[in-house]
């Protein structure tokens, strides 16, 4: 099969460029098929056969992808006459393998040059119909999408072909785009972006490398991390307890000075750095307020920063190894 048709360039992993990666695969398999005598060399022919049987790969691709996309684009001629024609040779695969394991010698020739007949004038139609007019027809994005649900699919191809988008980068604080989710919303809470089970979130605090408390805007202690490495050790106990009683009586009144500016909404933020047990911890209070100002606590975030202040320079490279 030697036509050559006039298709544009395209880039690697583009759904048209995997379909003409197969067609080097199948005009591979049918030229070694027509090589070997089905007879005297069945083995090796059958196995050939089921190789070559992997075009349906192909074909779902086109029904469940690109016909699809191509019927939204008012081209319904792929789906009511390609598939059609997929049909048949899927016919004719079936009436094939059926005589090669009843060993009907006298016709597998025969059937064989059939089968091999209708997948060229197949790929001949692919290339000199259905390919110039989806490239014409469709998008970048749309073949974006197309390429997107042929990955559940698969090819023909021994190894995946290389990832295929268009889309430019975007910075992730420019980026408004809303998304089909990916993951099941049960048991979640909708926070400000996004969506967390309990378990994430308790997940996500304990992992931190920070002490967090947060005192509610009564002055009670309602909750605290619980890390492996916590810099202040804290129990269960604190919870509900007033804040005053959580630190030690020589800094009550500076703790007790910063709640009320926070409460007067005169400050919202107070810092202080210490050296406890020869670590550098930084200590700093926030305000939480509410979208109308209103107060609604504070949080108290501890770090041990010793290690971070004594980082110079740049590091851009893994150093794991």
């Amino acid at each position: 099969m030697n036509e050559t048709i006039d298709i544009p360039a395209l880039p690697d992993g583009h759904p048209v460029s995997i379909y003409f990666q197969e067609k080097e695969v199948i005009t591979g398999l049918v030229e070694e098929m027509q090589r070997v005598d089905p007879i005297s060399e069945n083995q090796k022919y059958y196995n050939i056969f089921n190789q070559l049987q992997e075009i349906e790969r192909r074909f779902e691709r086109k029904e469940n992808q690109l016909f699809p996309i191509l019927e939204e684009k008012v081209w319904n001629g792929p789906s009511k006459n390609m598939w059609s024609f997929h049909d048949t040779i899927r016919e004719q695969f079936r009436l094939l393998r059926k005589k090669i394991e009843s060993r009907q010698t006298e016709v597998i020739e025969q059937d064989t040059s059939y089968l091999i007949s209708s997948i060229y004038r197949l790929l001949l139609t692919e290339e000199s119909v259905l390919f110039p007019n989806a490239i014409r027809i469709l998008s970048d994005q749309d073949w974006i999408r197309v390429r997107k649900g042929e990955e559940e699919i698969g090819w023909m191809l021994s190894q995946e072909p290389a990832s295929f988008s268009e889309e430019e980068y975007i910075h992730p604080s420019k980026d408004f785009s809303k998304r089909e989710l990916s993951f099941s919303l049960e048991d979640t809470a909708h926070y400000d972006e996004g969506y967390m089970t309990v378990e994430q979130v308790n997940l996500l605090l304990k992992t931190m490398p920070l002490d967090l408390t947060y005192v509610d805007e009564n002055d009670k202690v309602i909750f605290y991390n619980r890390g492996e490495e916590r810099v202040f050790p804290r129990s269960a106990g604190i919870i509900g307890r007033e804040v005053k009683f959580c630190h030690p009586p020589k800094s009550v009144g500076t703790v007790l000075k910063i709640l009320e500016e926070f409460q007067k909404g005169t400050k919202n933020e107070a810092s202080f750095w210490i050296n406890f047990k020869e670590r550098l911890i930084y200590i700093r209070y926030f305000a939480v307020r509410d979208e109308q100002k209103n107060y609604k606590g504070v949080i108290e975030m501890s770090q041990d920063i010793t290690d971070i202040k004594n980082i110079e320079g740049e590091q851009r490279l893994l150093d794991w190894y």
